[in-house]
């Protein structure tokens, strides 16, 4: 049994900051990051910087020197160099080989218009955490021989988790620890079967967010990953990949998350107020400090 357990007190921390370069920092942004920087002061500990740019059509060289020129004006100082996930694209390929050789990974040719399709004949198809349907496991019981032709064929396809016999290659029951904010934690009981067979290679990319993420940070020697709340159903998934892969387990901290004005979460695609426009409209490090103070009591 894999059982979580508090973290030796005397153990050096290492906290990091992962922001992909798709779009300007917002308040959301400000907040993690300072939030990973005090606890890594408090903690004594390291702070580190990972550069999210896997996604080769949506990650820009403008979006990251401003994201780092940002960075400096709140006063974030992190170990350099940063960690770029584009320049550790063997790292991904080499996890999902492993999963691979092991069958617990197969490849799927379905496009998102044909899960579409496929899900919306069948009323009430279940949704996985964040509310794409389940994979209907289309491919998962194809013929080597059929998957062979396909590729052959040049067919693009991506990589999905066969959760089925990935939980039986696990010993159950999967934990760790969740601390939220504060102090105070607790034991959390993974439960990644509700995303299905998880997509883990995407065919625009070489990993999924999922593989990537959670193989960084075992390399970084990420002690505690401080991020969003809308991430935590996400851990379930990630606590699997790092059973099978055998990676570390950081202790987790989700953050409260900054809304706006009609209570919803800020994002890039909604064109959330960038730190760079609150910059420019006279905004200063301390009187962001204390607008997100305010924001989040």
């Amino acid at each position: 049994m894999d059982k979580a357990t508090p973290r030796e007190g005397n153990a050096l921390r290492a906290f990091r900051f992962a922001p992909s370069p798709n779009g300007y920092l917002h308040l959301g942004h400000a907040y993690s990051a300072l939030l990973n920087q005090r606890l890594a002061e408090e903690f004594g500990g390291r702070l580190l910087l990972r550069i999210e740019d896997i996604d080769p059509e949506r990650s820009r060289p403008e979006f990251e020197a401003a994201m780092l020129e940002d960075l400096a004006w709140l006063g974030l100082r992190w170990e350099e160099p940063p960690r770029r996930q584009s320049e550790h694209l063997a790292d991904y390929a080499a996890a999902l080989d492993a999963l691979r050789r092991r069958d617990l990974a197969y490849p799927c040719f379905c496009s998102r218009a044909d899960i579409s399709r496929a899900c919306a004949a069948s009323p009430g198809w279940p949704r996985d955490p964040d509310g794409s349907p389940l994979y209907p496991q289309t491919c998962r019981n194809l013929s080597e021989n059929a998957r062979d032709e396909q590729i052959a064929a040049g067919a693009k396809f991506s990589l999905r988790l066969d959760m089925a016999k990935a939980l039986s290659a696990t010993e159950a029951p999967l934990t760790y620890l969740e601390f939220h904010e504060g102090r105070a934690w607790s034991i959390v009981n993974a439960e990644p079967e509700k995303w299905g067979d998880a997509l883990i290679g995407r065919r625009d990319t070489p990993a999924s967010y999922h593989i990537a993420c959670t193989l960084d940070d075992h390399l970084q020697g990420v002690t505690d990953v401080v991020r969003g709340a809308d991430l935590e159903a996400a851990t379930s998934l990630h606590r699997l990949l790092q059973a099978l892969l055998g990676l570390q387990t950081p202790d987790y901290r989700h953050h409260r998350l900054v809304l706006d004005e009609q209570g919803g979460k800020l994002s890039k695609s909604r064109f959330a107020v960038s730190l760079r426009d609150l910059r420019a409209q006279g905004e200063t490090p301390g009187s962001l400090r204390t607008r997100l103070a305010k924001l989040m009591a």
